[in-house]
């Protein structure tokens, strides 16, 4: 028999060929030997129920368990005091478990329901003890490659955790091991002290808090104290939820160990162009090409109530409960933005597909845990941070997603106070005066609700949704009220600022076109198909309509050199969007002080929201400048499409790259208000518009973008926006005022051309390509022009500044220095994630703890 994949990818399904049943008979193959492999021990011995050697003379069991407190179900837990026992069933041996660890409760500066690890383990017997195993499914073998098993084997032995001692059989087979050291000591694999700064566990100072069995699950809590990290740390450490205080750290722990089916969902083969969450495996089966790579997709179990139903209920809705801690007010709107999703699944023939619930109260259900690792749960964390995160716990065997825990963080508030104020309320009056009123921040949680649900239903950021927007369509009210700003909510498309007074058009992302095609794609049931690789060809139909459809296309995150693919960025025309985003900035800026400023207060949000509008503008300059020397990447796979990859039109760079220095290198005196600047800081003028200036320069200058446009002239010639004219567009721009009978420069545009000669020199050591030619070039015809007009300055000033950039640029080429160390990237905080800088152009925090920027 041929290699699985390769005969499906080949070949259709068709009846009667015999191709489904070969496929059949491999994966059974394949099951076969991982279950085969499960079952040894170390060195590939033997290591099943069936096979183990068992204790020589175990201990009585009744008087092993006496006086403890026995909890009953997937397998039995006995607690006294600091104690814990687990009963091992023989039917459990060689089966998978995942081991879940959270922070329930985190010391300061961390937030209840952090993810500490996870991580597959097995109990196997070996003599007179009980091993935990660590599984790993990365690795794998199909097809007739028995050979290709056994290398696989030798080579990935699972790691032994902990040898566990036999105290006891039960009469039923049952075998008692003390795990207490588990839970009450630091086990690497199993230890949270990553997600506490470091340290050590201190096991005088650990205490079982809570032990709850359940049907397919054993919770155990706790009460931990790690030492030592602070001090070796120096203090705040960590990304999310940095942890600080003395040598000392306590936290509670949550472990949940999940039974996983015995029978693993079937998964779904990834696909680029409809990018999900993934778990990926190697597979060195007989194969021609070598080893094999392959990935499930991350998705819940959805079946159908009535399988042979167009539309049906599930067997088992994805439900959602809200943490008890979500602020009441705030509670309904994050509901509705997880319920929102149903419509998408409509898509997939599931109807009440999602249900959001409200955790159940401790005295109607004393043992419900939000760390429960079967449990989906909204968690609302009391840290000072503008975001909202959307993890799961997933199956790799599958792809199964076995649980959710999205958190928000308390200042998410603050964040969409700010993106909606600054984007949104030149439309909507009711927002130009600020706190927002209540059902606006109510649509803003369910929007980020929304998004975050979309993440734990495994659904990636789709960077080139919003791109496939005609700018007309996002002034359209019929059509923005039916799809909100974006045809996906998984992109950072964020609010309509696009839109114009009068226009009408709705403002805020919500469920939309692309996500119900995502949602088809990822859950329709396929009935015929028995394996993954049967799926294939109706999959590929599917993702195909993509090359005629374009708002069903996607992108597995952001790309700076796409102008298609850009974080917070809205249609298809980033120039004009642009322009209509600076008209309503402008707007902003009309009733900023108003809308911020209170009688006896300082000046804080007013500092806030004024540093919002100047990040927007930075923004759109981002945006604008991906055009110039921008790639347009369509993911078209084989045999579907046309080209893949194509160069921006020399016309749309050229257009763009005027528009950047139409809006930022001549001096935007509307973001210069005396009756705002005044009030911030002695340096706020000079220091704002050398940072929009400063961006502008390094958009148009970026070395990749000069790269890429060297790669154009390569193979477009006279059709590309050649590196010569844009430097020639720029210099005379940054210059002009060089050539006047007198010649006078003030401070903004000083400011601009000390960037602009900074920035050439920084490229003079880069001596592998045509750029520091290009450089060198400029900085000579700049010392041309700079000595001339010395001659002609009409004051002391100006003429002082043209002689400095003069000298400033002999002594780069008389003593040119090293290659510049790669500088530290600043991000802009956004929601479920830190977004990258897109080809090195500015973009910055809203607000975040002052301990961030390092991370």
């Amino acid at each position: 028999m041929s290699f699985i994949t390769t005969l499906l990818v080949s070949a259709a399904v068709v009846p009667g060929t015999g191709v489904a049943t070969s496929l059949e008979t491999a994966v059974t193959a394949l099951q076969q030997a991982q279950g085969q492999r499960a079952q040894r021990g170390p060195g590939g011995q033997a290591g099943g129920p069936n096979q183990a050697q068992q204790p020589a003379k175990p201990a009585d069991f009744d008087s092993s368990v006496k006086d403890f407190k026995k909890k009953s179900g997937v397998l039995n837990a006995y607690v006294k005091d600091e104690t814990l026992q687990f009963e091992i069933p023989p039917k459990l041996l060689g089966r998978d478990f995942l081991w879940v660890t959270n922070i329930k409760e985190s010391p300061n500066g961390g937030y209840n329901g952090s993810a500490a690890g996870e991580r597959v383990v097995r109990f196997e017997q070996r003599g007179d003890k009980v091993l935990l195993r660590l599984v790993d499914y990365t690795v794998t073998a199909t097809g007739e490659g028995a050979d290709a098993e056994v290398a696989v084997r030798q080579g990935n032995v699972m790691p032994v955790i902990a040898a566990l001692d036999v105290k006891a059989k039960s009469k039923d087979g049952g075998l008692l091991v003390d795990v207490t050291r588990l839970y009450k000591t630091d086990v690497p694999e199993l230890s949270a002290r990553g997600s506490l700064g470091g340290g050590s566990m201190d096991a005088s100072r650990t205490f079982l808090d809570k032990v709850n069995v359940f049907k397919s699950n054993v919770n155990v809590e706790v009460f931990a104290t790690y030492v030592g990290a602070a001090q070796a740390a120096g203090g705040r450490r960590g990304g999310f939820g940095a942890v600080s205080g003395g040598p000392s750290n306590s936290a509670v722990i949550s472990h949940s160990l999940v039974l996983l089916p015995e029978k693993p969902m079937m998964g779904r083969l990834y696909d680029s162009r409809v990018p999900l969450f993934s778990t990926g495996f190697q597979d060195f089966g007989i194969s021609k090409l070598g080893v094999k790579e392959y990935s499930f997709v991350s998705r819940h179990r959805l079946e159908k109530k009535d399988p042979d139903a167009k539309m049906s209920d599930p067997v088992q809705p994805i439900i959602y409960y809200l943490g008890r801690e979500i602020p009441k007010k705030w509670r309904e709107s994050i509901r509705r933005g997880v319920e929102d999703w149903n419509v998408a699944f409509e898509a997939a023939g599931f109807t009440n597909a999602v249900k959001c619930l409200d955790a159940p109260t401790p005295e109607e259900d004393p043992n419900w845990s939000a760390e429960d690792a079967n449990t989906n749960v909204i968690r609302w964390a009391a840290l000072p941070i503008a975001n909202a995160l959307g993890p799961s716990t997933v199956d790799p065997r599958s792809g199964e997603v076995m649980s959710n825990h999205i958190i928000f963080w308390h200042d998410i508030l603050k964040l969409q106070t700010e993106w909606y104020f600054v984007q949104a309320s030149p439309n909507d009056p009711r927002s130009q005066n600020l706190p927002l009123p209540d059902d606006v921040m109510e649509r803003c949680l369910e929007f980020v609700a929304a998004h975050e649900v979309g993440h734990t239903l495994g659904f990636v950021h789709n960077g080139k949704s919003s791109s496939t927007v005609p700018i007309r369509l996002l002034r359209d009210a019929k059509w923005t009220k039916e799809n909100g700003t974006c045809p996906s909510i998984m992109d950072y498309a964020r609010f309509n600022y696009v839109a114009q007074p009068g226009d009408g058009a709705a403002l805020i992302p919500q469920v939309s076109i692309y996500d119900k095609f995502a949602c088809m794609w990822a859950y329709t049931p396929i009935p015929f198909a028995t394996n993954p690789w049967m799926e294939k060809a109706t999959l590929d139909l599917w993702a195909a309509r993509q090359v005629d459809e374009p708002m069903l296309r996607a992108r597995n995150g952001f790309a700076g050199y796409d102008p298609t693919a850009l974080s917070e960025a809205l249609g298809d025309d980033a120039v004009e969007a642009s322009r209509l985003g600076v008209l309503n900035l402008k707007r902003v800026m009309g009733y900023l002080e108003p809308a911020t400023v209170r009688l006896g207060e300082e000046y804080d949000v007013l500092g806030d929201m004024y540093g919002a509008v100047g990040g927007q503008l930075r923004q759109y300059v981002g945006h604008v400048g991906a055009l110039v020397g921008g790639i347009v990447e369509t993911n078209y796979l084989g045999g579907r499409g046309k080209e893949q990859y194509t160069h921006v039109p020399k016309d749309q760079q050229r257009r763009a790259a005027k528009w950047i220095m139409d809006t930022v290198f001549e001096t935007p005196t509307w973001y210069l208000p005396a009756s705002i600047t005044q009030k911030l800081g002695p340096s706020t003028v000079l220091t704002g518009v050398q940072s929009l200036q400063g961006q502008g320069v390094n958009t148009l200058l970026n070395s990749g973008r000069l790269a890429r446009m060297l790669e154009n002239e390569a193979v477009n010639g006279s059709n590309a926006y050649s590196v010569g004219q844009l430097m020639a567009d720029v210099r005379g721009n940054v210059w002009r005022e060089l050539f006047a009978p007198k010649v006078s420069v003030d401070v903004y545009r000083r400011s601009l051309q000390r960037a602009y000669v900074t920035a050439l020199i920084a490229k003079l050591p880069q001596t592998s390509s045509d750029i520091r030619a290009y450089a060198s070039g400029e900085l000579h015809l700049a010392q041309e022009f700079l000595k001339k007009a010395s001659l002609r300055a009409a004051d002391a000033v100006t003429r002082a500044h043209l002689d400095d950039l003069n000298q400033v640029i002999q002594s780069a080429f008389d003593h040119p220095e090293p290659p510049p160390a790669p500088a530290t990237n600043v991000v802009r905080l956004g929601i479920d994630d830190l977004v990258a800088p897109q080809d090195g152009d500015g973009c910055e925090f809203f607000s975040a703890p002052s301990w961030w920027k390092k991370h």
